[in-house]
Protein backbone atom coordinates (compact mmCIF):
# COMPACT_ATOMS: atom_id res chain seq x y z
CA UNK A 1 0.00 0.00 0.00
CA UNK A 2 1.44 3.34 -1.04
CA UNK A 3 1.98 6.29 1.25
CA UNK A 4 -0.71 8.27 -0.54
CA UNK A 5 -3.32 5.57 0.11
CA UNK A 6 -2.32 5.42 3.78
CA UNK A 7 -2.77 9.19 4.07
CA UNK A 8 -6.24 8.96 2.51
CA UNK A 9 -7.25 6.23 4.94
CA UNK A 10 -5.95 8.20 7.93
CA UNK A 11 -7.72 11.31 6.72
CA UNK A 12 -10.98 9.37 6.36
CA UNK A 13 -10.65 7.91 9.88
CA UNK A 14 -10.01 11.36 11.34
CA UNK A 15 -13.08 12.81 9.61
CA UNK A 16 -15.14 9.83 10.77
CA UNK A 17 -14.03 10.23 14.40
CA UNK A 18 -14.77 13.95 14.22
CA UNK A 19 -18.25 13.26 12.90
CA UNK A 20 -18.88 10.72 15.67
CA UNK A 21 -17.65 13.16 18.33
CA UNK A 22 -19.82 15.92 16.86
CA UNK A 23 -22.83 13.59 16.79
CA UNK A 24 -22.24 12.58 20.40
CA UNK A 25 -22.02 16.23 21.46
CA UNK A 26 -25.26 16.92 19.62
CA UNK A 27 -26.96 13.96 21.30
CA UNK A 28 -25.76 15.06 24.76
CA UNK A 29 -26.94 18.59 24.09
CA UNK A 30 -30.35 17.31 23.00
CA UNK A 31 -30.58 15.10 26.09
CA UNK A 32 -29.79 18.08 28.30
CA UNK A 33 -32.53 20.08 26.59
CA UNK A 34 -35.03 17.24 27.07
CA UNK A 35 -34.03 16.86 30.71
CA UNK A 36 -34.38 20.59 31.30
CA UNK A 37 -37.74 20.59 29.53
CA UNK A 38 -38.97 17.72 31.71
CA UNK A 39 -37.90 19.53 34.88
CA UNK A 40 -39.65 22.72 33.76
CA UNK A 41 -42.75 20.72 32.80
CA UNK A 42 -42.83 19.06 36.21
CA UNK A 43 -42.47 22.40 37.94
CA UNK A 44 -45.28 23.85 35.85
CA UNK A 45 -47.50 20.85 36.61
CA UNK A 46 -46.78 21.13 40.34
CA UNK A 47 -47.50 24.87 40.25
CA UNK A 48 -50.71 24.28 38.29
CA UNK A 49 -51.77 21.55 40.73
CA UNK A 50 -51.07 23.80 43.73
CA UNK A 51 -53.00 26.61 42.07
CA UNK A 52 -55.91 24.27 41.34
CA UNK A 53 -55.92 22.87 44.89
CA UNK A 54 -55.81 26.34 46.40
CA UNK A 55 -58.73 27.60 44.33
CA UNK A 56 -60.64 24.36 44.84
CA UNK A 57 -60.34 24.59 48.63
CA UNK A 58 -61.34 28.25 48.64
CA UNK A 59 -64.25 27.86 46.25
CA UNK A 60 -67.54 29.29 47.48
CA UNK A 61 -69.26 25.98 46.75
CA UNK A 62 -67.25 24.40 49.59
CA UNK A 63 -68.39 27.03 52.11
CA UNK A 64 -71.64 27.52 53.96
CA UNK A 65 -73.27 30.90 53.32
CA UNK A 66 -73.08 33.24 56.31
CA UNK A 67 -76.90 33.47 56.39
CA UNK A 68 -77.39 29.69 56.69
CA UNK A 69 -78.88 29.98 60.21
CA UNK A 70 -80.86 33.14 59.55
CA UNK A 71 -83.93 31.85 57.71
CA UNK A 72 -85.72 28.54 57.25
CA UNK A 73 -86.12 28.56 53.49
CA UNK A 74 -82.37 28.41 52.97
CA UNK A 75 -81.13 25.86 50.41
CA UNK A 76 -77.99 25.38 52.52
CA UNK A 77 -79.97 24.10 55.53
CA UNK A 78 -82.46 21.26 55.88
CA UNK A 79 -84.17 20.28 59.15
CA UNK A 80 -86.06 16.99 59.06
CA UNK A 81 -87.84 14.39 61.20
CA UNK A 82 -89.03 16.96 63.77
CA UNK A 83 -92.72 16.30 64.47
CA UNK A 84 -93.02 17.98 67.89
CA UNK A 85 -90.46 20.77 67.92
CA UNK A 86 -91.12 23.42 65.24
CA UNK A 87 -88.27 24.12 62.85
CA UNK A 88 -88.16 27.77 63.86
CA UNK A 89 -87.31 26.78 67.45
CA UNK A 90 -84.43 24.65 66.21
CA UNK A 91 -83.25 27.52 64.02
CA UNK A 92 -83.46 29.92 66.98
CA UNK A 93 -81.24 27.58 69.02
CA UNK A 94 -78.43 27.72 66.45
CA UNK A 95 -78.90 31.25 65.09
CA UNK A 96 -76.12 32.74 67.24
CA UNK A 97 -73.53 30.16 66.13
CA UNK A 98 -70.85 31.74 63.97
CA UNK A 99 -70.22 29.99 60.69
CA UNK A 100 -66.45 29.66 60.12
CA UNK A 101 -64.93 30.63 56.79
CA UNK A 102 -63.79 27.09 56.05
CA UNK A 103 -64.59 24.33 53.65
CA UNK A 104 -67.63 22.32 54.74
CA UNK A 105 -65.59 19.20 55.47
CA UNK A 106 -63.40 21.18 57.92
CA UNK A 107 -66.32 22.53 59.95
CA UNK A 108 -67.03 20.77 63.26
CA UNK A 109 -70.70 20.30 64.08
CA UNK A 110 -70.33 19.69 67.84
CA UNK A 111 -71.48 23.18 68.81
CA UNK A 112 -74.56 22.92 66.57
CA UNK A 113 -75.50 19.56 68.07
CA UNK A 114 -74.95 20.80 71.63
CA UNK A 115 -77.21 23.82 71.08
CA UNK A 116 -80.03 21.75 69.59
CA UNK A 117 -79.87 19.15 72.38
CA UNK A 118 -80.76 21.91 74.87
CA UNK A 119 -84.32 21.70 73.50
CA UNK A 120 -86.08 19.31 75.90
CA UNK A 121 -88.16 17.18 73.49
CA UNK A 122 -85.06 16.41 71.37
CA UNK A 123 -83.22 13.23 72.32
CA UNK A 124 -80.49 13.16 69.69
CA UNK A 125 -79.28 14.98 66.58
CA UNK A 126 -77.56 13.73 63.45
CA UNK A 127 -75.85 16.28 61.20
CA UNK A 128 -74.79 15.39 57.67
CA UNK A 129 -72.51 17.59 55.58
CA UNK A 130 -72.75 17.76 51.80
CA UNK A 131 -70.42 19.24 49.17
CA UNK A 132 -71.07 21.11 45.94
CA UNK A 133 -72.90 23.08 47.03
CA UNK A 134 -72.08 23.14 50.76
CA UNK A 135 -75.14 22.40 52.90
CA UNK A 136 -76.20 20.84 56.18
CA UNK A 137 -78.88 18.24 56.77
CA UNK A 138 -79.99 18.23 60.43
CA UNK A 139 -81.93 15.07 61.33
CA UNK A 140 -83.83 15.26 64.62
CA UNK A 141 -84.62 12.35 66.91
CA UNK A 142 -87.34 13.37 69.36
CA UNK A 143 -88.31 11.81 72.66
CA UNK A 144 -91.46 9.69 72.29
CA UNK A 145 -94.51 10.98 74.23
CA UNK A 146 -96.03 8.40 76.55
CA UNK A 147 -98.25 10.03 79.20
CA UNK A 148 -100.36 13.14 78.63
CA UNK A 149 -101.16 15.33 81.64
CA UNK A 150 -104.42 17.31 81.89
CA UNK A 151 -106.22 18.99 84.85
CA UNK A 152 -109.58 17.56 83.79
CA UNK A 153 -111.18 15.56 80.99
CA UNK A 154 -112.60 18.60 79.16
CA UNK A 155 -109.38 20.48 78.45
CA UNK A 156 -106.39 19.80 76.25
CA UNK A 157 -103.29 18.26 77.87
CA UNK A 158 -100.88 20.80 79.35
CA UNK A 159 -97.78 18.62 79.16
CA UNK A 160 -96.52 15.11 78.69
CA UNK A 161 -94.00 12.57 79.93
CA UNK A 162 -91.72 10.86 77.46
CA UNK A 163 -90.80 7.18 77.53
CA UNK A 164 -87.46 8.02 79.08
CA UNK A 165 -89.16 9.94 81.92
CA UNK A 166 -88.71 13.55 80.75
CA UNK A 167 -91.53 16.00 81.55
CA UNK A 168 -92.22 18.35 78.63
CA UNK A 169 -94.19 21.56 79.17
CA UNK A 170 -97.17 23.11 77.42
CA UNK A 171 -95.12 25.07 74.87
CA UNK A 172 -94.89 21.93 72.73
CA UNK A 173 -98.59 21.12 72.99
CA UNK A 174 -100.79 20.02 71.41
CA UNK A 175 -99.03 17.08 69.79
CA UNK A 176 -99.52 17.05 66.03
CA UNK A 177 -98.42 13.49 65.35
CA UNK A 178 -100.43 10.45 66.38
CA UNK A 179 -98.61 8.83 69.29
CA UNK A 180 -99.80 5.97 71.47
CA UNK A 181 -100.24 7.78 74.78
CA UNK A 182 -102.14 7.51 78.07
CA UNK A 183 -104.08 10.55 79.22
CA UNK A 184 -103.86 11.12 82.97
CA UNK A 185 -105.83 13.69 84.97
CA UNK A 186 -103.60 15.05 87.73
CA UNK A 187 -102.95 18.12 89.87
CA UNK A 188 -99.84 19.66 91.39
CA UNK A 189 -100.88 18.85 94.97
CA UNK A 190 -98.77 18.12 98.02
CA UNK A 191 -100.19 14.61 98.18
CA UNK A 192 -99.29 13.72 94.61
CA UNK A 193 -97.48 16.30 92.46
CA UNK A 194 -97.18 14.90 88.94
CA UNK A 195 -94.06 17.00 88.40
CA UNK A 196 -92.29 14.76 90.91
CA UNK A 197 -93.27 11.47 89.27
CA UNK A 198 -90.22 9.32 88.65
CA UNK A 199 -89.76 6.74 85.90
CA UNK A 200 -91.03 3.99 88.23
CA UNK A 201 -94.36 5.78 88.70
CA UNK A 202 -94.63 6.43 84.97
CA UNK A 203 -93.97 2.76 84.16
CA UNK A 204 -96.71 1.80 86.62
CA UNK A 205 -99.22 4.08 84.88
CA UNK A 206 -98.35 2.62 81.46
CA UNK A 207 -98.59 -0.91 82.84
CA UNK A 208 -101.96 -0.12 84.44
CA UNK A 209 -103.34 1.22 81.15
CA UNK A 210 -102.07 -1.80 79.17
CA UNK A 211 -103.58 -4.21 81.69
CA UNK A 212 -106.96 -2.45 81.57
CA UNK A 213 -106.99 -2.44 77.76
CA UNK A 214 -106.02 -6.13 77.66
CA UNK A 215 -108.91 -7.28 79.86
CA UNK A 216 -111.48 -4.73 78.69
CA UNK A 217 -110.62 -4.99 74.96
CA UNK A 218 -111.25 -1.24 74.89
CA UNK A 219 -108.87 1.72 74.80
CA UNK A 220 -108.38 3.74 77.96
CA UNK A 221 -109.67 7.27 77.42
CA UNK A 222 -108.09 8.64 80.58
CA UNK A 223 -106.95 7.74 84.10
CA UNK A 224 -108.18 10.09 86.80
CA UNK A 225 -105.46 10.35 89.46
CA UNK A 226 -106.42 13.73 90.88
CA UNK A 227 -107.22 11.95 94.13
CA UNK A 228 -104.54 9.28 94.66
CA UNK A 229 -106.80 7.47 97.11
CA UNK A 230 -109.72 7.25 94.67
CA UNK A 231 -108.68 6.46 91.10
CA UNK A 232 -111.10 6.34 88.16
CA UNK A 233 -110.40 4.92 84.71
CA UNK A 234 -112.57 5.94 81.77
CA UNK A 235 -113.39 3.39 79.08
CA UNK A 236 -115.59 4.14 76.07
CA UNK A 237 -118.37 2.00 77.57
CA UNK A 238 -118.16 2.93 81.24
CA UNK A 239 -116.29 4.77 83.98
CA UNK A 240 -114.55 2.35 86.35
CA UNK A 241 -113.81 3.25 89.96
CA UNK A 242 -110.82 1.50 91.54
CA UNK A 243 -110.32 3.52 94.70
CA UNK A 244 -106.81 3.46 96.15
CA UNK A 245 -104.51 1.81 93.65
CA UNK A 246 -100.75 2.20 93.69
CA UNK A 247 -97.81 0.10 92.52
CA UNK A 248 -98.02 -2.21 95.55
CA UNK A 249 -101.79 -2.72 95.66
CA UNK A 250 -101.85 -3.18 91.88
CA UNK A 251 -99.65 -6.25 92.19
CA UNK A 252 -101.40 -7.56 95.31
CA UNK A 253 -105.08 -7.34 94.31
CA UNK A 254 -105.44 -4.75 91.56
CA UNK A 255 -104.91 -7.28 88.77
CA UNK A 256 -107.57 -9.54 90.25
CA UNK A 257 -110.10 -6.70 90.24
CA UNK A 258 -109.18 -5.74 86.68
CA UNK A 259 -109.49 -9.36 85.59
CA UNK A 260 -113.23 -9.20 86.34
CA UNK A 261 -113.82 -6.68 83.56
CA UNK A 262 -114.44 -9.24 80.76
CA UNK A 263 -117.42 -10.65 82.68
CA UNK A 264 -118.78 -7.28 83.87
CA UNK A 265 -118.57 -5.12 80.76
CA UNK A 266 -121.12 -7.15 78.72
CA UNK A 267 -123.61 -6.69 81.57
CA UNK A 268 -122.94 -2.97 81.65
CA UNK A 269 -123.49 -2.65 77.91
CA UNK A 270 -126.87 -4.37 77.93
CA UNK A 271 -128.12 -2.48 80.99
CA UNK A 272 -130.72 0.01 79.79
CA UNK A 273 -129.93 2.64 82.42
CA UNK A 274 -127.58 5.55 82.87
CA UNK A 275 -124.54 4.26 84.70
CA UNK A 276 -122.41 6.63 86.73
CA UNK A 277 -119.53 4.19 87.24
CA UNK A 278 -118.60 0.56 87.74
CA UNK A 279 -117.27 0.13 91.26
CA UNK A 280 -114.32 -2.27 91.62
CA UNK A 281 -112.90 -0.97 94.88
CA UNK A 282 -113.41 -4.28 96.64
CA UNK A 283 -111.86 -7.59 95.80
CA UNK A 284 -114.95 -9.77 96.24
CA UNK A 285 -117.84 -7.38 95.55
CA UNK A 286 -118.86 -5.49 92.39
CA UNK A 287 -121.20 -2.53 92.24
CA UNK A 288 -122.81 -0.67 89.40
CA UNK A 289 -123.54 2.88 90.46
CA UNK A 290 -126.48 4.32 88.56
CA UNK A 291 -126.69 7.97 87.65
CA UNK A 292 -129.29 9.79 89.76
Amino acid sequence: MSDEEIKKINKYNIKRRMKQAKLKRKIRHTQRKIKTFRILLRLLMIAALCFLCYHTIYMKSWRLPQDTFVKLNNPALKISNNKIVPSYKILAAIRQIEIPDKAIFLIRTDEIKKSILKIEPIQDVYIRRFWFPARLDIIIKERIPSILIAPNENVQPIGYFTKDGKLIGHEYMPLKANYKTVKVLAYCTKEDDYRQWDIKKQNYIRKLAKTIEFYASEPVEYIDMRNPNDIYIKLPSVLVRFGALDELSFEENGKKRIARLPSLLPQVKILDKNIKYLDLRWEQVNYIKLDD
